[in-house]
């Protein structure tokens, strides 16, 4: 299903470096780094019951294995019941990180509180959802693999011991984006175990318990000034005499119509706050849970060429300056630990390139591909694609694991690079990744996908400097996410559904072949 040859992280990768150094390296090349791109769930466990109270008041945080990834078929008839059941499961998962963050008090006084109060229930809401789940499969023909009904139970993860810095083995052609293998991706340094201030300091983003204004992240350890990490940026691949070396540009904007919601209509669709964080929305203006592919192409864009209606999303930025957003008291937005001004981005730019081996091949209308990983937290970084850097710096350091602390007059970059490699029949996948896969490190696609215009994002913002004092970080930002992911930086993530015609289509990938620049 397009993956790549998994490959055991060099020794290099996994050794711990110095202090100064140890929260550097995060990511691999700018557009060229290339990560595995299957389902990967953390095996983490051993943490069900807290020992004592003091090791109750640790716990940072709650894993749950992901059962979304590990579908691999499910019939059209139960696309959406599943898609809603999925939901529910996240919505549970935030339910419960909720009830972890607001009981501090009652866990440093039972040892068994987060068992007994919060991870048992769990487990047995997830029981019946995922049972749910196959009969939705079931009653439309399908077959259902019964090993994910053992998915139902979850562990808790102290400040210290979290998945984002674990099992991030890139395996497409060896590249790795664990750079350094440092353990320190949920703070496990001081203040992030769970004194009881979880609701966090109300001004100024001042952090306690895990860290940040809403008590759940980032922390100083997801911080690193970039003038101190070593390069990082690996050399492109080498070009061969089929290469599609052309760009297509598509002008859409930053958002100016200011179009926000907290819906992800790929995978939930049909689902209000399927998404439990804010997006930004360039492009397609009709973008919401409730979207088909009809509304799409019936919808206005933002984008200069009018013939491009389609949709790019991602997370949005935001500064804990103590600003009440819009979104304060909103599902998705302050409720649930998404917190302070929500920043726009100087500049979005949208490219679509070529491979470096391949003609390529026109995408198919209404091809949806997420890039990234919303809960590498829990997952681990097999699917990470997050690349955080600052003019001046992109072409010497990429960050996957830390934010980075641009020097005066620089701006924070966030670039994603999509899956380039195409399964050529299906414009989406039950778990919205095995349809589409990376390039091997030599640039090829594998297993008989067809190379297509690989789309590239690069946000630019002006974001306030965080300062780190005393092993708290002041003014941080961070993105939005899920509340049990802790705003790591390695959970960022991006959205594309490809709404171009046919004959938009064409052109995108004539120009690309022919070597042309077009917009």
């Amino acid at each position: 299903m397009g993956r790549n040859t998994r490959k055991r992280r060099s020794s290099m990768a996994t050794k711990a470096v110095a202090a100064s150094a140890a929260l550097a390296l995060g990511g691999g090349g700018l557009i060229w780094a290339n990560f595995y791109a299957s389902a990967h769930e953390s095996n983490n466990s051993g943490q069900n019951q807290t020992k004592a109270a003091n090791a109750a008041a640790q716990v940072a945080t709650i894993s749950c294995p992901d059962v979304g990834q590990k579908l691999t078929s499910v019939p059209n008839g139960a696309k959406q019941g599943v898609a809603t059941e999925l939901a529910n499961l996240d919505k549970q998962i935030t339910e419960a990180y909720s009830r972890l963050a607001s009981t501090r008090q009652a866990q440093a006084g039972d040892a068994g509180f987060v068992q007994n109060a919060i991870v048992g229930p769990l487990k047995e809401k997830r029981a019946a959802t995922i049972d749910r789940i196959r009969i939705n499969i079931q009653r439309a023909g399908g077959q259902f693999d019964n090993s994910l009904s053992q998915l139902a139970a979850c562990t808790t993860q102290a400040a210290n011991n979290t998945n984002a810095g674990q099992g991030g083995q890139n395996n497409n052609g060896g590249q790795n984006n664990n750079n350094g293998g440092q353990n320190n991706n949920n703070g496990g340094q001081q203040n992030n175990g769970g004194q009881n201030n979880n609701g966090g300091q109300n001004n100024g983003g001042q952090q306690g318990g895990n860290g940040g204004q809403a008590g759940n992240g980032p922390v100083a350890a997801d911080f690193v000034d970039i003038t101190k990490v070593q390069a990082n940026v690996k050399a492109k691949p080498r070009k061969n005499g089929q290469a599609s070396t052309g760009t297509f540009t598509t002008r859409c904007g930053v958002n100016a119509n200011n179009k926000f919601n907290t819906d992800n209509v790929i995978v939930a669709p049909g689902v209000t706050n399927g998404a439990h964080h804010l997006h930004d929305y360039v492009g397609n203006q009709s973008n919401d849970a409730f979207a088909n592919n009809n509304t799409f192409a019936a919808a206005q864009t933002s984008c200069q060429n009018q013939q491009d209606k389609s949709s790019y999303y991602w997370p949005v930025l935001r500064v804990q300056d103590g600003t009440k957003e819009f979104d304060q008291n909103r599902d998705g937005g302050g409720k649930e630990g998404n917190v302070g001004k929500v920043l726009k981005a100087k500049q979005a730019e949208i490219k679509f390139v070529g491979s470096p081996k391949a003609k390529v091949v026109a995408m198919p209308q209404f091809l949806r591909i997420i890039t990234g990983d919303a809960k590498t937290t829990t997952n681990g970084l097999a699917n990470a694609n997050a690349h955080w850097s600052c003019t001046g710096f992109e072409n010497k350091v990429q960050l996957t694991e830390q934010y980075p602390i641009c020097p005066q007059g620089s701006n924070v970059v966030r670039t994603f690079a999509f899956q380039s490699c195409w399964d050529g029949k299906n414009i989406d996948s039950a778990n919205h990744r095995t349809h589409v896969a990376f390039a091997d490190g030599n640039g090829n696609c594998q297993n008989g996908f067809k190379a297509i215009p690989q789309l590239t994002m690069r946000l630019v913002y002006a974001v306030p400097r965080p300062v780190i004092q005393n092993g708290q970080v002041k003014n941080a930002y961070a993105v939005d996410g899920f509340p049990e992911q802790l705003h790591k930086p390695s959970t960022d993530h991006d959205d594309f559904i490809n709404v171009m015609n046919a004959q938009l289509n064409n052109k995108v990938a004539n120009c690309i072949n022919k070597g042309q620049r077009c917009q």
